[in-house]
C-alpha cells in the first residue's frame, strides 16, 4: 500500500485504485494507439496517467505485461456484456438467427462500443489488429474469451465439415480484426455515413466468406495427404 493510502477510510482507498489502475490503462492504451507497442514503455505510461509514485503501474499490476493483459481483460469484458446483451435481444426475435444476423454479432458490439467511446476507438486503435497477425490461432483465442456465438454459427453452416468451419472462422476473426484496425485509424473512425457503410460491407463479407461453398478444388486438397 502506498504511504499516502495510509490514512484514507477502506471505500476510499478501493476507490483511489480503481481510479489509478484506470489510469494507467488508458495510458497504455493512448501511448500504443499513438507511438506502438514496441515504443511503449513504464516511465511514459506512468508520466500519461499523471502518477507522481513511478512505482504504481508496479504495485498495481507487477509488469507491463500485467497491464497489457488487464486492459485486454477489460476491453473483453466490455464487448463479451454488449455481444450477449444483443444476442439475447435477436434469440427474442428468432430461436435460430440467419447467418447475416449472426456475422451482425461478431462486429456491432466493438463498433458500438468505439462509436460511443473515444477512449474504446482509442483501444480499437492500439489494439485491434493483434488477433490479425497472431502466430497462434485466433479462434482458439476468441474461444477462450467466452465468445457467445459460436454455436450457433456452427449450427447456421451444416454444409461445412468441422475443419472447414475452424478454417472459415479463422479467417473470419482475422478479418474482422484488421478491418476494425483499420476503420479506427480513419480520420471520422466510428461515425457517420462512410463508418456505417463500412460496417454493412464488412457484415456482407463475413456472410460471403461463411457460406461460399467448398469448391472443387479445395476438396481435392484436403484429400490430398
Amino acid at each position: 500500500m502506498h504511504k499516502s493510502d495510509k490514512n484514507l477510510p477502506t471505500d476510499s482507498r478501493r476507490a483511489r485504485s480503481v481510479a489509478t489502475k484506470n489510469a494507467l490503462m488508458r495510458a497504455a492504451e493512448t501511448l500504443v494507439a499513438r507511438d506502438g507497442i514496441e515504443n511503449l514503455s513504464k516511465k511514459a505510461i506512468v508520466a500519461i496517467a499523471n502518477q507522481k509514485n513511478e512505482s504504481a503501474l508496479q504495485y498495481h499490476f507487477k509488469n507491463l505485461t500485467g497491464l497489457l493483459r488487464a486492459v485486454h481483460a477489460q476491453r473483453g469484458e466490455q464487448i463479451q456484456a454488449k455481444r450477449a446483451a444483443n444476442l439475447a435481444k435477436t434469440l427474442k426475435i428468432s430461436p435460430d438467427p440467419s447467418l447475416r444476423a449472426l456475422c451482425i454479432l461478431l462486429v456491432e458490439p466493438t463498433f458500438l462500443l468505439a462509436r460511443a467511446d473515444v477512449e474504446f476507438r482509442r483501444y480499437v486503435k492500439a489494439f485491434g489488429h493483434e488477433l490479425a497477425i497472431s502466430e497462434s490461432s485466433a479462434l482458439e483465442q476468441v474461444a477462450a474469451s467466452g465468445h457467445s456465438c459460436g454455436g450457433f454459427l456452427r449450427k447456421a453452416l451444416p454444409n461445412l465439415s468441422d475443419g472447414d468451419f475452424r478454417r472459415r472462422m479463422e479467417a473470419t476473426i482475422r478479418l474482422c480484426s484488421a478491418s476494425m484496425y483499420h476503420q479506427a485509424r480513419q480520420k471520422n473512425a466510428f461515425r457517420g455515413h462512410q463508418s456505417d457503410l463500412f460496417l454493412h460491407h464488412l457484415i456482407d463479407a463475413l456472410v460471403g466468406l461463411l457460406s461460399a461453398p467448398v469448391s472443387v478444388e479445395t476438396k481435392a486438397l484436403e484429400q490430398d495427404p
